[in-house]
């Protein structure tokens, strides 16, 4: 008989889907590897399983003890199952920007979730990084994760997302596109890519109010470049450890509006149902379109699920209340 022992056994192996409508004016085969097959519906399945069995594996998460971590939601989904899994307690923190359905889905695995200003510097008390910081060294026998700065989170892209995808591809891949946030899916992915292939170029999607595309360019930290947005999921105000610039053969940044109406259209398009830095990805990739020629083999990577945006993105009342649809 075939089955998984766990749930845990069916992280990976997600399908590669050829995009056609929305990308008809790209002369490339553009193929989109949707991690919304992961049980979690999203790619951090992957590092959050590898994560939890690294801290396992050198004590630093201990027989029935408590995760504590600071996530936009889908860390925190792969962490949680995981945890029910193998026997843990989940604390998670979130900032107020996410939507209610992350908040919601956290709940109904068993987490406590507790909700953080977004509009606060990054090292004010109030702000998510400090919160799940202060909360992991209050919570006996806790192990705060730090996926942003956490080896772990890149190694398991390296060890998994990226051998899938070449080989998925018969090693044809020339260029892989994706949105960066904690920076381990565009590092751990493009290091094992460029390994097999120095000339497979690694684009990285940012969004307007994030620092990723001046640092990348000038080696500048602007906190000019830093102010709210709503795309959620990529983009920082830091640097976090797991970002490899080096790996990064350039950034292009997309604006909220466009990253919500390119989410609504490959729902429509593609028919494939998926989250907010998916819309960001595809509008890039249409903004990168002079790169590709028709002997091209273009990877974006669909991180999240649909299902979480529903009552934002995919409602037509939020997108008019944001200026985003007449």
């Amino acid at each position: 008989m075939n089955y998984a022992k766990n749930i845990l056994e069916t992280i990976g192996n997600t399908p590669l889907v050829k995009l056609n409508k929305i990308v008809e004016d790209i002369d490339a085969l553009v193929l989109a590897k949707v991690e919304t097959f992961n049980p979690g519906n999203s790619v951090k399945d992957r590092m959050a399983l590898k994560m939890i069995e690294d801290a396992e594996a050198d004590g630093r998460l201990k027989p029935g003890g408590t995760i504590v971590e600071g996530t936009s939601g889908n860390t925190g989904m792969g962490l949680a199952l995981a945890a029910i899994v193998k026997g843990y307690k989940c604390v998670f923190v979130i900032s107020d920007k996410q939507s209610k359905e992350k908040m919601d889905i956290l709940r109904a695995v068993g987490a406590e979730v507790v909700v953080c200003p977004t509009d606060v510097e990054p090292d004010d008390p109030r702000s998510y990084y400090s919160v799940s910081k202060r909360l992991a060294e209050e919570t006996p026998n806790a192990w705060y994760v730090n996926q942003y700065d956490n080896p772990s989170n890149a190694l398991a892209h390296y060890e998994q997302t990226g051998p899938e995808i070449w080989k998925q591809t018969e090693g044809k891949i020339t260029h892989f596109v994706v949105g960066v946030g904690t920076g381990g899916t565009v590092s751990g992915v493009g290091k094992y890519l460029k390994e097999q292939n120095p000339n497979i170029k690694i684009w990285g999607i940012d969004t307007y109010g994030s620092v990723f595309k001046k640092y990348h360019e000038t080696g500048i930290f602007d906190e000019n470049e830093i102010y709210p947005y709503i795309t959620e999921g990529i983009g920082e105000d830091i640097l976090p450890d797991n970002v490899d610039f080096s790996l990064i053969d350039g950034f292009t940044k997309v604006t909220d509006k466009d990253a919500a109406i390119y989410t609504r259209k490959i729902a429509k398009d593609e028919g494939i149902f998926v989250g907010n830095s998916a819309g960001s990805a595809v509008k890039g990739l249409l903004q990168l379109k002079e790169h590709f020629t028709k002997d091209d083999v273009v990877v974006v990577l669909f991180h999240d699920h649909g299902s979480r945006y529903v009552g934002k993105m995919f409602n037509d009342d939020w997108m008019k209340e944001v200026g985003f649809l007449d």
